[in-house]
C-alpha cells in the first residue's frame, strides 16, 4: 500500500523525491556490501571481458538515455523534479519508448556498474531500486499526471509501456 497522496493529486506527486534517494542510497548500499560481503565475481560471470564490456556499455547507454531525456523535458519546460508539479506532458523523444527514461536509465547504470567493475551486489539492488521507484514514485507519478493531463495522459499510457516499449494494439489494456 502507498503512502497517503495529498487531496490535491495536481499539486505534486510526493514530497521526497524517492528516486535518487532509492537509486543513490542503492549504488552506496551495493558498494558498501561488496566491500563487506563480496559476491564472488564468477557469480555474474564479471571474470569474462565480454561482460566487462556490456556492462560499461549499460554503463554509458544509461548515462546517454538520462542525459536525453533530462534534455528532452528541459526543452519542453517540463519540471524534471521527482517531487514537484508536472509543468508539461512529454511523449517525444525517449519518453516515445518508456514513459520512465530517466528511471530506466539509472537501472541501466547500476546494472551496468555491476558488470563492468564485477560488483555482483548492484545487481539485486538496482531491480530493488527499481521496484521500489515503481511502489513509492512512479505510481505517484502516474496519478499526479492523470490528474493534472487526464485524457493526454490517458491516451499516452495506451500508447508507450512504463518502463520501455511501445504498445501494439494487440498489447493495449
Amino acid at each position: 500500500m502507498l503512502p497517503p497522496m495529498s487531496q490535491d493529486r495536481t499539486a505534486r506527486p510526493n514530497a521526497i523525491p524517492w528516486p535518487p534517494i532509492l537509486y543513490g542510497g542503492g549504488a552506496l548500499l551495493a558498494w558498501l556490501l561488496h566491500h563487506g560481503a563480496p559476491i564472488p565475481a564468477w557469480a555474474v560471470g564479471a571474470h569474462w571481458p565480454l561482460v566487462q564490456r556490456l556492462g560499461e556499455a549499460m554503463i554509458l547507454a544509461g548515462i546517454a538515455l538520462d542525459l536525453w531525456a533530462m534534455a528532452t523535458m528541459w526543452r519542453a519546460k517540463a519540471n524534471i523534479l521527482p517531487h514537484r508539479a508536472a509543468t508539461a506532458l512529454v511523449t517525444h523523444g525517449p519518453f516515445a519508448f518508456s514513459r520512465n527514461p530517466i528511471y530506466l536509465g539509472n537501472t541501466m547504470l547500476l546494472l551496468g556498474a555491476g558488470l563492468a567493475f564485477a560488483m555482483a551486489w548492484f545487481i539485486p539492488i538496482a531491480l530493488l531500486a527499481a521496484a521500489l521507484t515503481a511502489h513509492f514514485a512512479i505510481a505517484r507519478e502516474e496519478a499526479h499526471l492523470n490528474a493534472r493531463f487526464g485524457r493526454d495522459w490517458r491516451n499516452y499510457t495506451l500508447q508507450v509501456n512504463r518502463w520501455i516499449g511501445r504498445r501494439t494494439p494487440s498489447t493495449r489494456r
